[in-house]
């Protein structure tokens, strides 16, 4: 009975795993930390959209003071 092995990947192979790999994960990690970020910020009433109040995608929703203030006075 004879076992068959996995063929063992070379030095070059394995540099391209792991250095694949780590940018998988770093961008991952980076991207993660964008949407916690964000998350965070919405979440201590803070504009995510620097002042830019007209073109921002939580207009409606928004209760900060500028976003009411352009609400009540829409000219």
């Amino acid at each position: 009975m004879k076992k068959e092995f996995k063929p063992i990947k070379n030095r070059r192979e394995l540099f391209k795993s792991v250095l694949r790999y780590a940018t998988l994960g770093l961008l991952g990690a980076t991207g993660g930390a964008a949407i916690v970020k964000r998350r965070k910020l919405i979440r201590e009433h803070v504009c995510i959209n620097s002042g830019i109040c007209r073109g921002c995608e939580v207009f409606e929703k928004c209760s900060l003071p500028q976003a009411l203030s352009i609400k009540e006075n829409p000219a």
